[in-house]
């Protein structure tokens, strides 16, 4: 029987609407002046950001991804996130990337702090919604020394996280051991860095329903994914202003993982405007070069 875990209130009028194709005009001008110079290309971690804002302000108005506009938000999304990475691996030279429908040579700008785990991991995300698998490979092929942050910003297990989907899509050995030590680091207990609330809600979830797709869990999955996405909702609904914010618009990570368990043949026995219907069952896929 398919459960269905119902979206915490988002204002989807007119407003909404506007304030998406506002967004989306704002992020098209900023792309385009990205090839412009070393100083526009090393604005791409913002126009990054610009850009998961656009795909969740589309998906505030269009919940199931039904319309060609939210799959180019999240496609741009994808190749922004891309790019950061691109961009950031030389410090001389320019490398071409498709972004908005078009390939821009960009100038290498060097490193950049925007370019951790953290941000790697949405690009991941990202990548992975929109099943671009030569994305996904060069994202894992970033050594993972590259994507540390100053200690602080991070817990470790972000890193054994990463670890663990890099091993995982490269086809590397360990990848039991890597798990294991990211469910080890994840642990409240262990983990000092991110807020409880944001641990329990949002950063754990993920690694709970890798840990049942690799298993190939047909049993266990959905109800993982359903109690990913209540606490997604929980998180997202502990005050009013977490409850206003359009961050919480789609459950990027669980929908991340059951895209990998919806191609794997795992039944998917949920539905939620968190996890927009055609994101999850690729509907758009093949529309236009990504």
């Amino acid at each position: 029987m398919t459960v269905d875990i119902s979206r915490h209130h988002l204002s989807a009028g007119p407003d909404a609407e506007q304030f998406a194709e506002r967004l989306s005009a704002h992020l098209a001008e900023g792309i385009d002046g990205l090839e412009d110079s070393v100083g526009g290309a090393s604005l791409v971690d913002s126009h990054f950001d610009t850009g998961l804002l656009v795909l969740r302000a589309r998906c505030v108005v269009d919940p199931r991804a039904a319309t060609l506009e939210t799959w180019e938000a999240a496609v741009n999304a994808m190749q922004l996130g891309s790019a950061l990475f691109a961009v950031t691996e030389a410090s001389e030279g320019s490398v071409e990337c498709r972004i908005n429908r078009k390939v821009r040579t960009l100038p290498a700008v060097g490193s950049l702090p925007t370019a951790d785990a953290g941000n790697w991991l949405t690009a991941f995300w990202l990548a992975v919604i929109c099943r671009d698998q030569r994305r996904m490979t060069q994202l894992c092929e970033i050594p993972l020394e590259r994507l540390r942050a100053p200690e602080g910003q991070y817990d470790e297990y972000i890193y054994h996280w990463v670890d663990t989907l890099q091993t995982y899509w490269l086809r590397r050995p360990g990848l039991v051991e890597k798990l294991t030590a990211t469910f080890q680091a994840s642990d409240p207990a262990v983990a000092r860095v991110a807020p409880r609330d944001l641990l329990d809600g949002l950063l754990y979830p993920p690694i709970n329903l890798f840990y049942r797709f690799v298993r190939k869990d047909e049993e266990g999955f959905s109800p993982a994914l359903v109690e990913a996405l209540k606490l997604h909702r929980t998180y997202w609904t502990l005050n009013e202003d977490r409850e206003a914010d359009i961050d919480g618009s789609i459950a990027l990570g669980p929908l991340a993982i059951a895209c990998l368990a919806y191609d794997g043949k795992l039944p998917i026995e949920v539905e939620s405007e968190y996890l927009p219907k055609h994101l999850l069952q690729r509907g758009w896929l093949g529309e236009f070069p990504t």
